[in-house]
C-alpha cells in the first residue's frame, strides 16, 4: 500500500515539475540571450511567479494526499517584498518542502545556497540555475586550510549572488549546520546542543558582508517533527503525522554588518558568539516544541 501510494504521487510531482519548468526554461533563455536590465525586470517576476506556482501545486498535493498537520507560528508582520536572511535547522529533505509551503507568497521566493553537484539533478538543477540559486563548493575547513583558493571561490560566488539579490525582493536561505542532523554526526562533532549540530558562521557572515544594510531582518526558523525525522518517502506515503514550525523575526545586529570574517579574529569570535546564542535559543525552542509547550 505504501509503495502504491508513492507510485501514484511521484508521476503527479513529475508532471507538475515539467509543466512549470518548460516555460521557466523559455523565460530563462530569453533572459540569458538578451542580458539587458529592462529584459531582466520583465523576466524576473515571470520566473518567480512560475516557481511560486510550482510550490503552490506541490503544497496542494501535500494537503490532498496526506493527513500531515502543520502547526506554524510567527508568520505575522512578514513582507512579500522584503529582503530577509532565513536560517533554519536541517534534518531531512522534507525541510525544503516545509519551508516552501510555510513561506510561499508570504515572503520573497526562498533562494538556497546549493552544493555544486546539485546542478546536475535532472530538470531541477537547470531550474535552480535559471532562478539564480547560488551553487557552492561547500568545502571543509581542512580543504580550505590546505588550499585557501577554495574558500575565496565560494566567497566570490556568494558576492556575485548577493549583487543580483540587491535589486529584487529576496529571502536568502541558509542551513547553517551545513548538513542534515543525525545522531552519529552530532556525537562525532561533540555538539554542545541537544538537538542541533554546530552552526557554521562563515556563509552567513559572507552574506551579511555582501548584502550590507540591504537585508531588512533575520527569520530564524525552527522545524520539529514530533514523531521522528521523516524521509521524502514518509511524506508521500502519509507517514508524517505532524510538523511544527516556529518563526522568529529578529533584527540583524548593526555591528555584525560589513565585518571581515576571514581575517578579523575579534569580529569572527563576536559573530560566532551571536550564532551560538541563536542556536542555544533554538535548542530550547525544540525542547519546548517536543514537549508541547511552544
Amino acid at each position: 500500500m505504501v509503495w502504491l501510494r508513492v507510485a501514484l504521487v511521484l508521476p503527479l510531482i513529475a508532471i507538475n515539475t515539467l509543466m512549470h519548468c518548460l516555460p521557466l526554461f523559455v523565460v530563462a533563455l530569453v533572459k540569458a540571450v538578451l542580458p539587458f536590465q529592462a529584459v531582466r525586470r520583465v523576466c524576473n517576476p515571470l520566473l518567480t511567479g512560475l516557481a511560486e506556482s510550482w510550490i503552490s501545486v506541490n503544497s496542494g498535493m501535500i494537503h490532498l494526499f496526506t493527513r500531515t498537520t502543520f502547526e506554524v507560528s510567527g508568520l505575522a508582520d512578514l513582507d512579500r517584498d522584503g529582503h530577509y536572511l532565513v536560517l533554519a535547522n536541517h534534518q531531512s529533505w522534507v525541510d525544503i518542502l516545509v519551508l516552501q509551503k510555510v513561506f510561499n507568497r508570504k515572503i520573497p521566493l526562498l533562494r538556497f545556497f546549493l552544493k555544486r553537484s546539485l546542478f546536475w539533478v535532472p530538470v531541477l538543477g537547470l531550474a535552480w540555475w535559471a532562478l539564480d540559486f547560488p551553487f557552492m563548493g561547500r568545502y571543509t575547513r581542512k580543504q580550505i586550510v590546505k588550499n585557501p583558493e577554495l574558500g575565496r571561490r565560494d566567497m566570490e560566488v556568494t558576492r556575485k549572488a548577493c549583487e543580483k539579490f540587491r535589486s529584487i525582493p529576496v529571502a536568502v536561505m541558509n542551513f547553517v549546520e551545513g548538513t542534515r542532523f543525525t545522531q552519529e554526526k552530532h556525537d562525532g562533532q561533540a555538539s554542545p546542543f541537544k538537538y542541533l549540530l554546530k552552526p557554521k558562521s562563515g556563509g552567513v557572515a559572507f552574506v551579511l558582508d555582501a548584502m550590507g544594510k540591504g537585508l531588512h531582518a533575520l527569520l530564524d526558523v525552527t522545524i520539529v517533527y514530533p514523531k521522528g525525522i521523516p524521509s521524502m518517502v514518509d511524506l508521500m506515503a502519509n507517514r508524517l503525522p505532524e510538523v511544527k514550525v516556529l518563526v522568529r523575526k529578529l533584527p540583524i545586529p548593526a555591528e555584525l554588518i560589513g565585518g571581515n570574517y576571514q581575517d578579523d579574529r575579534t569580529y569572527r569570535a563576536q559573530f560566532q558568539q551571536w550564532m551560538n546564542s541563536l542556536w542555544l535559543q533554538k535548542d530550547a525552542d525544540i525542547a519546548a516544541m517536543l514537549e508541547g509547550k511552544a
